[in-house]
């Protein structure tokens, strides 16, 4: 079945050290989608520019399209060398998640070379390890399958609908404008009760998508 429990990051984590001069950090998150995946690895490739690498894996989960059949669900996987020798360094990276099966998680490595070559097997070594070490430092936990949808109210009901959504477990944001709009995120197994509530709490006033 689709719905069962998953591995996944508990919160970010990261992991440093040196090899012969160059100096390898990964920094794993946790994500909800492949797009947030997308938005991680495009932040870190951003910020640390001036890096000599910087190499992406991720895997996630997929409702539809292209994807590998992974225990009843669909799994986006990406691994990227971004320079480095083919095959060195995104998937031995992408490895340890498969190793591991952890899912909904990214890891970007970064490497600043320090002038000594590595050869494709001490990359792979060494990309691995910082992987590694980073889900480490994020610790992994196990999860139910989660969804989104936004319950959009006028002003007079929004009070009812925050205080429901505090009381759930769920997470969500709050858009106040000519309307205010929750975007929440909770398990998919909750999310029908939850609606329900919303619904029944302002006499069907809410709108849900």
């Amino acid at each position: 079945m689709a719905d069962e429990t998953y591995d996944t990051l508990a919160g970010p984590g990261e992991a440093r050290f040196e090899i012969r001069g160059s100096e390898f950090v990964g920094r794993a998150r946790p994500v909800e989608t492949v797009a947030d995946a997308e938005a991680f690895v495009d932040e870190v490739q951003a910020r640390y520019a001036d890096a000599s690498h910087n190499v992406p894996c991720y895997r996630v989960r997929v409702e539809s399209g292209t994807g590998r059949s992974h225990g009843g669900h669909l799994l986006r996987e990406y691994q990227s060398d971004d320079g480095e020798p083919s095959g060195s360094s995104g998937k031995p990276a992408l490895n340890v998640l498969q190793q591991r099966d952890v899912e909904n998680a990214v890891v970007v490595v970064t490497r600043y070379f320090g002038g000594t070559e590595l050869g494709v097997g001490g990359l792979a070594r060494a990309y691995s390890r910082a992987t590694k070490e980073a889900i480490d430092d994020a610790d992994v936990v196990t999860r139910k399958p989660r969804t989104a949808f936004d319950a959009t109210v006028d002003y007079d009901d929004s009070g009812t609908i925050r205080g429901i959504l505090e009381s759930a477990d769920c997470e969500f944001e709050a858009t106040y404008e000519e309307r205010v709009s929750f975007a929440v995120s909770c398990a998919r197994d909750d999310a029908p009760d939850l609606k329900e509530r919303l619904r029944n709490a302002t006499s069907g006033r809410v709108e849900i998508e």
